[in-house]
């Protein structure tokens, strides 16, 4: 602590030194290795702000690492943007923010030639092409390649077009226009280009107009064929643009960027506008040890970098250097891109979604930290051999022996990893209550599964219960070939952790983080095991209310419970309704109508 006391001092005189001129500031470890880039209007107060008054702790980690402070001047602090800009992409310095590189999200490339492909690509070249995108959603980039390849005869064949004697076979299925065999005119096959691109635009007002019209031209000319292929285009177009969140009618395309930060760790939030539609949402994690305005600076940098990526507004969540940050992509991009910190409004509102989008991802990568922290503690306490990254609960529910089923709930990284779970009816006990079977049977069809279909195993399974159910497990995991594979059990009473053949529990502290993961697993075992047991006597009910309908029976009952799921939902269905979706005759379904509609009545009394 003396030494950095005595450092800081140090670095105080050195700045002491620095001029109040714009420029950018170098920040070196004891090593000599640059640790931090930033620019300034002003490098003398902006550099000794890092070393006066009480700082958070990313500030303090920073200057922690800091053996000596240098300085460039430049003519202004535009001159200063650019050659932070350069410098941090020469060094890469460790306490920069280091955001996920946007390339990873795909574009759409509409090649500059003379009959033009259209495919998705990741690396944006400076060849002419038209890119559109990034999309952050794929779902949303392989909707439009779908849509433009099943309804625009464009070719597929990747490179230079070569000429041939004979189309291929995406001619003959009607998806390519055979520009390689002359089949189709350059201006025609233009004309199917122009479609694409004001799809991927989002001009989709005036692309249904002129689909429409080729439509009632080919109608009227007889070409039938013709004009089912507008009809059907125009109804994909229609549905694609349904399908984004209208905003308003603002043809430009537009960003607004929000900025969450805490402690270390900052998200930036990005929602893409087009045509006033939401198209597309993204989230990038760093961790920043500068102030808001250095992170909104470099991540600007980072984020537009090409031409390509830049919309014409961006809307941003914090005030910082922003005519400089215009300025630089006013040239980038070679148009006029505005950057606005709006204080109210509508944009304000929209910036507020994309802050709380931000915010969440903190508290996400927040509860990340303490489970990692929990995992490395539970690998500790149960003397495990790697952190227990996938851990699968069992749980056994039952009611005097009806209805017995079990839960398989399955955690990843210490959180709920709700597409693994599994429900299971248990067939072995036919009315008898015995708690060991049950788990037997259900742990060895879980685990058979596992081992016959080469699975993923589970680094640690959670029983809910004492040393009979975990030796009970054991024993199946055993029998199967599983001896790696650790076990334990989590009894309720005082939430003591059994192991296989130990009559001693483990007593963990109730603050611990490893018991606060094991309790999560044995809770929602219960939960999820609970309501399955609960849903299966809710359904016996109903279908035996059903049953007593003269002229429905068993199979009827169960017909109508599938197809409606609840005793309410069929009392709001129509006779059309019953018989179509459950087979039900006109009488019987009156007959069901006017017992569950006075049932209902009476119930509302």
């Amino acid at each position: 602590m003396y030494f950095i006391e005595v450092m800081v001092e140090v670095l105080r005189e050195i700045v002491c030194d620095f001029p109040r001129k714009p420029g950018v500031y170098l920040m070196r470890d004891k090593t000599g290795e640059i640790i931090y880039v930033g620019k300034a209007k002003n490098l003398k107060n902006r550099v000794r702000s890092y070393f006066t008054g009480i700082k958070d702790i990313k500030t303090h980690i920073l200057v922690k690492h800091i053996a000596d402070i240098e300085y460039i001047l430049t003519g202004d602090e535009y001159e200063a943007l650019l050659l932070e800009n350069n410098l941090i992409k020469k060094w890469t310095p460790k306490y920069n923010i280091d955001l996920k590189d946007d390339k990873s999200y795909p574009s759409i490339c509409v090649t500059n030639e003379d009959f033009p492909r259209v495919f998705k690509t990741r690396n944006v070249k400076n060849d002419g092409s038209k890119y559109y995108g990034p999309f952050t959603s794929t779902a949303k980039l392989e909707m439009y390649l779908d849509l433009i390849n099943k309804l625009l005869p464009l070719r597929k064949c990747r490179g230079k077009l070569k000429k041939r004697d004979s189309p291929c076979l995406y001619y003959h299925m009607g998806r390519c226009g055979a520009p390689c065999c002359g089949r189709i005119s350059k201006k025609e096959y233009h004309g199917y280009v122009i479609k694409a691109e004001k799809l991927l635009s989002g001009k989709t007002v005036s692309l249904l107009r002129d689909l429409k019209k080729e439509m009632n031209t080919a109608s009227r000319s007889l070409k039938f064929e013709k004009a089912a292929e507008m009809r059907d285009f125009i109804q994909a177009v229609d549905m694609v643009g349904r399908q984004a969140d209208r905003v308003d009618f603002d043809e430009e395309s537009r960003d607004y960027t929000a900025c969450y930060i805490q402690g270390t760790m900052c998200t930036f939030s990005v929602m893409h506008f087009l045509t006033g539609k939401l198209t597309g949402k993204a989230l990038f994690r760093t961790n920043v040890y500068g102030d808001e305005e250095d992170a909104f600076t470099e991540f600007f940098l980072h984020q537009y970098h090409e031409a390509e990526t830049c919309p014409r507004t961006v809307y941003v969540s914090g005030a910082f250097d922003i005519k400089s940050v215009e300025k630089y992509l006013n040239k980038i991009s070679g148009e006029k891109v505005s950057v606005i910190f709006p204080e109210e409004g509508k944009h304000r509102k929209i910036l507020q979604m994309a802050m709380e989008h931000a915010r969440q991802d903190i508290e996400k990568r927040t509860r990340g930290f303490e489970k990692k922290a929990g995992l490395r503690e539970l690998k500790k306490a149960l003397g495990l051999s790697g952190i227990p990254k996938r851990i699968e609960g069992f749980d056994i529910a039952q009611l005097s022996g009806k209805y017995p089923v079990s839960s398989l709930v399955s955690f990843l990284n210490g959180i709920p990893d709700k597409k693994m779970y599994r429900r299971f009816h248990i067939k072995t006990l036919h009315g008898r209550i015995d708690d060991y079977e049950a788990i037997r049977e259900v742990v060895a069809r879980r685990y058979t599964r596992v081992v016959n279909e080469n699975l993923d195993k589970p680094d640690l399974i959670v029983i809910d219960g004492g040393k009979g159910q975990v030796n009970a497990a054991r024993n199946i995991l055993d029998a199967l070939g599983l001896p790696g594979i650790p076990v334990i059990g989590l009894a309720k009473r005082n939430e003591e952790i059994f192991f296989p053949g130990e009559s001693t529990p483990l007593l963990l502290p109730e603050t611990s983080e490893a018991l606060k993961i094991v309790l999560a697993v044995r809770d929602e075992t219960h939960r999820f095991a609970t309501t399955f047991n609960k849903n299966l006597r809710r359904k016996d009910i109903m279908l035996t209310e059903l049953e007593q309908i003269p002229g429905v029976g068993v199979k009827r009952s169960r017909n109508l419970l599938t197809a409606f799921g609840s005793l309410e939902a069929i009392a709001g269905a129509t006779y059309e309704e019953m018989k179509g979706r459950a087979g039900l005759t006109e009488e019987a379904a009156e007959k069901v109508l006017k017992y569950l509609n006075k049932k209902f009545d009476k119930h509302e009394i």
